[in-house]
Protein backbone atom coordinates (compact mmCIF):
# COMPACT_ATOMS: atom_id res chain seq x y z
CA UNK A 1 0.00 0.00 0.00
CA UNK A 2 1.16 3.51 -0.81
CA UNK A 3 0.52 6.64 1.25
CA UNK A 4 -0.22 10.16 0.10
CA UNK A 5 -0.47 13.30 2.20
CA UNK A 6 -2.71 16.36 1.83
CA UNK A 7 -0.71 19.59 1.76
CA UNK A 8 -1.83 22.34 4.17
CA UNK A 9 -2.70 25.00 1.61
CA UNK A 10 -5.45 26.53 3.76
CA UNK A 11 -4.28 29.38 5.95
CA UNK A 12 -5.68 31.38 8.82
CA UNK A 13 -6.66 35.04 8.72
CA UNK A 14 -3.59 37.21 9.24
CA UNK A 15 -1.16 34.31 8.86
CA UNK A 16 1.94 35.85 7.22
CA UNK A 17 4.10 32.77 6.74
CA UNK A 18 1.85 30.17 5.21
CA UNK A 19 4.05 29.44 2.16
CA UNK A 20 7.19 28.65 4.24
CA UNK A 21 4.84 26.71 6.52
CA UNK A 22 3.86 24.40 3.65
CA UNK A 23 7.48 23.84 2.69
CA UNK A 24 8.52 23.16 6.28
CA UNK A 25 5.61 20.74 6.66
CA UNK A 26 6.54 18.65 3.62
CA UNK A 27 10.34 18.79 3.84
CA UNK A 28 10.87 15.98 6.40
CA UNK A 29 8.37 13.74 4.59
CA UNK A 30 9.73 13.61 1.04
CA UNK A 31 11.38 10.22 1.40
CA UNK A 32 8.48 8.78 3.39
CA UNK A 33 5.24 9.52 1.50
CA UNK A 34 4.56 8.55 -2.11
CA UNK A 35 2.44 11.50 -3.14
CA UNK A 36 1.23 14.98 -2.19
CA UNK A 37 -2.32 16.14 -2.87
CA UNK A 38 -3.76 19.63 -3.15
CA UNK A 39 -7.49 20.34 -2.72
CA UNK A 40 -9.25 22.33 -5.42
CA UNK A 41 -11.45 24.62 -3.39
CA UNK A 42 -11.91 28.34 -3.79
CA UNK A 43 -12.82 28.86 -0.14
CA UNK A 44 -11.43 26.88 2.81
CA UNK A 45 -13.02 23.52 3.58
CA UNK A 46 -10.62 22.24 6.23
CA UNK A 47 -9.61 23.59 9.64
CA UNK A 48 -9.45 26.40 10.65
CA UNK A 49 -12.40 27.34 8.37
CA UNK A 50 -11.43 30.95 7.97
CA UNK A 51 -8.75 32.84 6.10
CA UNK A 52 -8.06 31.55 2.61
CA UNK A 53 -6.83 28.75 0.40
CA UNK A 54 -4.26 28.74 -2.39
CA UNK A 55 -5.30 27.83 -5.93
CA UNK A 56 -4.61 24.18 -6.65
CA UNK A 57 -2.81 24.03 -9.99
CA UNK A 58 -0.51 27.02 -9.53
CA UNK A 59 0.49 25.83 -6.07
CA UNK A 60 1.08 22.34 -7.42
CA UNK A 61 3.48 23.72 -10.04
CA UNK A 62 5.34 25.69 -7.36
CA UNK A 63 5.69 22.80 -4.92
CA UNK A 64 6.64 20.22 -7.54
CA UNK A 65 9.68 22.31 -8.45
CA UNK A 66 10.81 22.29 -4.81
CA UNK A 67 10.06 18.64 -4.03
CA UNK A 68 11.33 16.42 -6.82
CA UNK A 69 10.60 12.99 -5.30
CA UNK A 70 6.88 13.29 -4.61
CA UNK A 71 4.20 12.62 -7.16
CA UNK A 72 1.65 15.45 -7.11
CA UNK A 73 -2.09 15.24 -7.61
CA UNK A 74 -5.19 17.43 -7.55
CA UNK A 75 -7.77 16.38 -4.97
CA UNK A 76 -9.87 16.77 -7.04
CA UNK A 77 -10.19 19.47 -9.69
CA UNK A 78 -13.76 20.71 -9.97
CA UNK A 79 -14.76 20.13 -13.58
CA UNK A 80 -17.00 23.20 -13.46
CA UNK A 81 -14.23 25.67 -12.65
CA UNK A 82 -12.15 25.26 -15.83
CA UNK A 83 -13.03 24.34 -19.40
CA UNK A 84 -11.74 20.82 -20.16
CA UNK A 85 -9.55 22.14 -22.98
CA UNK A 86 -7.79 24.37 -20.43
CA UNK A 87 -7.51 21.47 -17.98
CA UNK A 88 -5.87 19.39 -20.70
CA UNK A 89 -3.41 22.20 -21.35
CA UNK A 90 -2.69 22.69 -17.64
CA UNK A 91 -2.32 18.94 -17.11
CA UNK A 92 0.05 18.46 -20.04
CA UNK A 93 2.17 21.38 -18.85
CA UNK A 94 2.31 20.01 -15.30
CA UNK A 95 3.24 16.58 -16.58
CA UNK A 96 6.20 18.04 -18.46
CA UNK A 97 7.26 20.37 -15.65
CA UNK A 98 7.12 17.60 -13.05
CA UNK A 99 8.91 15.06 -15.26
CA UNK A 100 5.86 12.78 -15.39
CA UNK A 101 4.87 13.06 -11.73
CA UNK A 102 1.38 14.56 -12.17
CA UNK A 103 -1.91 12.83 -11.38
CA UNK A 104 -5.08 14.52 -12.62
CA UNK A 105 -7.72 14.11 -9.95
CA UNK A 106 -11.05 15.43 -11.18
CA UNK A 107 -14.68 15.37 -10.08
CA UNK A 108 -18.10 16.82 -10.83
CA UNK A 109 -18.11 19.41 -8.02
CA UNK A 110 -20.51 19.54 -5.11
CA UNK A 111 -20.35 22.71 -3.00
CA UNK A 112 -23.16 25.01 -4.13
CA UNK A 113 -22.06 27.85 -1.86
CA UNK A 114 -18.62 27.87 -3.45
CA UNK A 115 -20.14 28.03 -6.93
CA UNK A 116 -22.37 30.93 -5.94
CA UNK A 117 -19.55 32.93 -4.36
CA UNK A 118 -17.45 32.73 -7.51
CA UNK A 119 -20.28 33.18 -9.99
CA UNK A 120 -20.44 29.69 -11.48
CA UNK A 121 -23.80 28.17 -12.45
CA UNK A 122 -24.71 25.21 -10.25
CA UNK A 123 -26.77 22.77 -12.34
CA UNK A 124 -28.22 19.50 -11.12
CA UNK A 125 -25.95 16.64 -10.15
CA UNK A 126 -26.96 14.73 -13.29
CA UNK A 127 -25.85 17.63 -15.48
CA UNK A 128 -22.60 18.11 -13.57
CA UNK A 129 -21.77 14.42 -13.91
CA UNK A 130 -22.65 14.56 -17.62
CA UNK A 131 -20.30 17.51 -17.96
CA UNK A 132 -17.60 15.56 -16.11
CA UNK A 133 -17.97 12.59 -18.47
CA UNK A 134 -17.64 14.81 -21.53
CA UNK A 135 -14.76 16.74 -19.99
CA UNK A 136 -12.74 13.59 -19.36
CA UNK A 137 -13.31 12.38 -22.91
CA UNK A 138 -12.11 15.71 -24.30
CA UNK A 139 -9.04 15.78 -22.04
CA UNK A 140 -8.07 12.26 -23.11
CA UNK A 141 -8.41 13.17 -26.78
CA UNK A 142 -6.22 16.23 -26.38
CA UNK A 143 -3.55 14.20 -24.60
CA UNK A 144 -3.46 11.43 -27.20
CA UNK A 145 -4.31 12.99 -30.58
CA UNK A 146 -2.36 15.47 -32.70
CA UNK A 147 -5.49 17.56 -33.27
CA UNK A 148 -8.63 16.87 -31.28
CA UNK A 149 -12.22 17.48 -32.30
CA UNK A 150 -15.07 16.89 -29.89
CA UNK A 151 -18.79 17.57 -30.24
CA UNK A 152 -20.72 16.99 -27.03
CA UNK A 153 -23.82 18.28 -25.33
CA UNK A 154 -21.86 20.53 -22.99
CA UNK A 155 -18.40 20.97 -24.56
CA UNK A 156 -17.07 21.42 -28.05
CA UNK A 157 -13.60 21.66 -29.57
CA UNK A 158 -12.59 21.83 -33.22
CA UNK A 159 -9.16 20.83 -34.50
CA UNK A 160 -7.56 21.89 -31.23
CA UNK A 161 -3.78 21.62 -31.27
CA UNK A 162 -2.66 20.70 -27.78
CA UNK A 163 0.90 21.13 -26.64
CA UNK A 164 3.17 20.13 -25.05
CA UNK A 165 3.01 16.60 -26.43
CA UNK A 166 3.35 13.88 -23.83
CA UNK A 167 5.58 10.82 -23.67
CA UNK A 168 3.67 9.65 -20.59
CA UNK A 169 -0.05 10.33 -20.15
CA UNK A 170 -1.00 11.38 -16.58
CA UNK A 171 -3.35 9.00 -14.81
CA UNK A 172 -6.85 10.37 -14.36
CA UNK A 173 -8.29 9.85 -10.89
CA UNK A 174 -12.04 10.38 -10.65
CA UNK A 175 -13.38 11.29 -7.24
CA UNK A 176 -16.93 10.41 -6.30
CA UNK A 177 -19.30 7.85 -4.88
CA UNK A 178 -22.65 8.26 -6.65
CA UNK A 179 -23.92 4.77 -7.35
CA UNK A 180 -26.20 5.50 -10.32
CA UNK A 181 -24.04 7.91 -12.35
CA UNK A 182 -20.59 8.69 -11.00
CA UNK A 183 -19.39 5.12 -10.55
CA UNK A 184 -20.42 4.39 -14.14
CA UNK A 185 -18.13 7.21 -15.27
CA UNK A 186 -15.36 5.79 -13.07
CA UNK A 187 -15.81 2.37 -14.67
CA UNK A 188 -15.61 3.85 -18.16
CA UNK A 189 -12.77 6.33 -17.88
CA UNK A 190 -10.83 6.26 -14.60
CA UNK A 191 -7.25 5.12 -14.22
CA UNK A 192 -7.60 5.76 -10.48
CA UNK A 193 -10.68 6.09 -8.27
CA UNK A 194 -10.98 8.08 -5.05
CA UNK A 195 -13.64 7.69 -2.39
CA UNK A 196 -13.63 10.12 0.53
CA UNK A 197 -14.40 9.69 4.24
CA UNK A 198 -15.63 6.08 4.03
CA UNK A 199 -15.43 3.31 6.58
CA UNK A 200 -14.54 -0.22 5.37
CA UNK A 201 -18.13 -1.47 4.91
CA UNK A 202 -19.05 1.61 2.87
CA UNK A 203 -15.94 1.36 0.70
CA UNK A 204 -16.52 -2.33 0.13
CA UNK A 205 -20.13 -1.73 -0.94
CA UNK A 206 -19.16 1.03 -3.37
CA UNK A 207 -16.38 -1.15 -4.75
CA UNK A 208 -18.83 -3.98 -5.45
CA UNK A 209 -20.97 -1.58 -7.46
CA UNK A 210 -17.94 -0.31 -9.37
CA UNK A 211 -16.87 -3.87 -10.11
CA UNK A 212 -20.34 -4.64 -11.45
CA UNK A 213 -20.21 -1.67 -13.82
CA UNK A 214 -16.76 -2.76 -14.98
CA UNK A 215 -18.04 -6.26 -15.74
CA UNK A 216 -20.92 -4.80 -17.75
CA UNK A 217 -18.40 -2.81 -19.81
CA UNK A 218 -16.05 -5.75 -20.22
CA UNK A 219 -13.35 -3.95 -18.27
CA UNK A 220 -11.04 -5.52 -15.70
CA UNK A 221 -11.64 -3.55 -12.49
CA UNK A 222 -8.10 -4.40 -11.38
CA UNK A 223 -6.90 -1.82 -13.91
CA UNK A 224 -8.28 0.92 -11.67
CA UNK A 225 -6.10 2.07 -8.77
CA UNK A 226 -8.30 2.31 -5.66
CA UNK A 227 -7.66 5.18 -3.26
CA UNK A 228 -9.28 6.52 -0.09
CA UNK A 229 -9.20 10.08 1.23
CA UNK A 230 -9.39 10.16 5.01
CA UNK A 231 -8.11 12.02 8.05
CA UNK A 232 -5.75 10.94 10.81
CA UNK A 233 -5.33 11.94 14.44
CA UNK A 234 -2.36 9.97 15.74
CA UNK A 235 -0.60 10.09 19.12
CA UNK A 236 1.48 7.79 21.29
CA UNK A 237 -1.64 6.42 22.99
CA UNK A 238 -5.28 5.97 22.06
CA UNK A 239 -6.32 8.14 24.97
CA UNK A 240 -4.15 11.06 23.86
CA UNK A 241 -5.35 10.79 20.25
CA UNK A 242 -9.00 10.74 21.34
CA UNK A 243 -8.41 13.72 23.63
CA UNK A 244 -6.89 15.71 20.75
CA UNK A 245 -9.64 14.67 18.39
CA UNK A 246 -12.40 15.95 20.67
CA UNK A 247 -11.10 19.50 20.86
CA UNK A 248 -13.50 21.98 19.22
CA UNK A 249 -12.23 23.60 16.02
CA UNK A 250 -12.22 27.35 15.52
CA UNK A 251 -15.56 29.07 15.87
CA UNK A 252 -17.55 26.04 14.63
CA UNK A 253 -18.92 23.31 16.84
CA UNK A 254 -16.99 20.55 15.09
CA UNK A 255 -14.22 18.29 16.31
CA UNK A 256 -11.46 16.35 14.66
CA UNK A 257 -13.16 13.22 15.95
CA UNK A 258 -16.11 13.96 13.69
CA UNK A 259 -13.80 14.20 10.67
CA UNK A 260 -11.18 11.49 11.18
CA UNK A 261 -11.60 7.75 10.76
CA UNK A 262 -8.03 6.95 11.79
CA UNK A 263 -7.85 8.08 15.43
CA UNK A 264 -5.54 6.39 17.89
CA UNK A 265 -2.09 5.08 18.64
CA UNK A 266 0.12 3.71 15.86
CA UNK A 267 -0.98 0.14 16.64
CA UNK A 268 -4.65 1.09 16.52
CA UNK A 269 -4.24 2.90 13.22
CA UNK A 270 -2.24 0.01 11.74
CA UNK A 271 -5.14 -2.33 12.49
CA UNK A 272 -7.64 0.08 10.94
CA UNK A 273 -5.53 0.38 7.80
CA UNK A 274 -5.28 -3.40 7.50
CA UNK A 275 -9.06 -3.54 7.22
CA UNK A 276 -8.82 -1.34 4.12
CA UNK A 277 -5.85 -3.27 2.76
CA UNK A 278 -7.94 -6.44 2.96
CA UNK A 279 -10.56 -4.79 0.76
CA UNK A 280 -7.94 -4.07 -1.88
CA UNK A 281 -7.24 -0.36 -1.51
CA UNK A 282 -3.97 0.62 -3.19
CA UNK A 283 -3.31 4.04 -1.69
CA UNK A 284 -4.47 6.09 1.28
CA UNK A 285 -4.51 9.87 0.86
CA UNK A 286 -4.37 11.32 4.35
CA UNK A 287 -5.01 14.68 5.96
CA UNK A 288 -3.22 14.80 9.30
CA UNK A 289 -5.11 16.73 11.94
CA UNK A 290 -4.70 19.17 13.49
CA UNK A 291 -3.15 20.70 10.41
CA UNK A 292 -0.46 22.01 9.86
CA UNK A 293 1.30 20.45 12.85
CA UNK A 294 4.09 18.29 11.45
CA UNK A 295 4.59 15.92 14.38
CA UNK A 296 1.62 13.73 13.36
CA UNK A 297 2.78 12.77 9.84
CA UNK A 298 6.32 12.26 11.14
CA UNK A 299 5.06 9.85 13.82
CA UNK A 300 2.90 8.10 11.21
CA UNK A 301 5.84 7.77 8.81
CA UNK A 302 8.06 6.27 11.51
CA UNK A 303 5.57 3.85 13.02
CA UNK A 304 2.84 3.02 10.50
CA UNK A 305 4.22 3.17 6.96
CA UNK A 306 6.95 0.54 7.56
CA UNK A 307 4.24 -1.99 8.42
CA UNK A 308 2.93 -1.75 4.84
CA UNK A 309 6.19 -1.47 2.93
Amino acid sequence: MKFGIVAPITYATGEPNYVPQIINYLSPLEDKFYSVWLPDHLVPKTPPWWGGILECTTTLAYLSAIFTNFRFGSLVLCNSFRNPTLVAKIGATLQVLTNNRFILGIGAGWDEGEYIQYGYPFPSSAIRIGQLEEGIQLIKKMWTEDTATFEGKYFKAKNVHSTPKLDSIPPIMIGGAGEKLTLKVVAKYADWWNLAWADPPTYERKLRILNRYCRQLGRDSEEIVKTLLSAVVIADTDEEAIRISKKPLGHMNLTLHSLAYFVGSPDTIINKIRAFADIGIDQLILAFLPMPESSSPILFAKTVIPEFS
